[in-house]
């Protein structure tokens, strides 16, 4: 594999604007996470920035800012982009699709995400981690996913992403964590599919991946990464960060 990370990155969040240039520690948002990424030390790192001051910041800090058109629905769509102009002749078979509100992301989680795609009919690899408490398990802003590993596997199949708590009955819960590990034909195919009806209804991009026939494969991490999404988040970035 020749993999490339895209960072997506947008100013207009709706719970916290301006969210990948706030402070936290005298750096950006956005640069701590292209940071992240750099200590993965996995290949290509880019950001996909709809604002030219995100895209100065990331220049700025020595590193590779593509623009992409703000009007994209999604970040999967900005990855797409920012790739066709990074990457026109398709050298880099692999993209990780990195949130760009996770500062605090382990590099080796990137390299786990990868290991999602050891079977070649995966398309598309993402990550989960054990939910461990109540807390998690009932609230619908933790994505579950239902999936099964066998004894001494780490990687399985992910059968459903749901709000809701699933599967039902006893047994282990996985959190879903939203790192993506697409192959380049898959990710040109998925943003070519207009929203399902299952994504519609979950508010979850990728079960349009799952609707179509599209396998994707979780590997399993001990901990799920600290995403920012509110001000008290980035209160606690700044803390964890200090």
């Amino acid at each position: 594999m020749n993999p490339i990370i895209v960072i997506p990155s947008r100013m207009a969040s709706t719970r916290l604007p301006g969210k990948p240039l706030a402070d936290i520690g005298g750096r950006p948002m956005i640069l701590h996470v292209l940071d992240r990424a750099r200590e993965a030390d996995i290949g290509t790192v880019a950001v996909a920035c709809s604002e030219i001051e995100v895209a100065e910041a990331v220049r700025a800090d020595g590193g590779v800012a593509v623009m992409t058109d703000p009007s994209l629905p999604s970040g999967s769509d900005r990855v797409q982009a920012a790739l066709t102009a990074l990457d026109p002749t398709g050298k880099h078979d692999v993209v990780i699709n990195l949130q760009g509100d996770l500062p605090t992301i382990p590099a080796e989680l990137l390299r786990a995400v990868l290991a999602a795609l050891v079977d070649p009919l995966t398309d598309i690899g993402t990550l989960v981690a054990p939910i461990t408490t109540e807390e998690e398990r009932y609230a619908s802003s933790v994505v579950k996913v239902a999936c099964a590993f066998g004894p001494g596997q780490s990687v399985a199949q992910a059968l459903y992403f749901s709000r809701a708590t699933i599967p039902w009955g006893d047994g282990p819960l996985w959190h879903h964590i939203g790192v993506y590990a697409y192959r380049r034909a898959a990710l040109s195919r998925f943003v070519s599919l207009p929203p399902s009806p299952l994504e519609k209804r979950e508010s979850l991009e990728q079960l349009r991946a799952l609707e179509a026939g599209m396998r994707v494969a979780a590997a399993r991490v001990e901990h799920a990464p600290f995403g920012v999404d509110t001000p008290a988040d980035l209160e606690r970035a700044r803390q964890l960060l200090a």
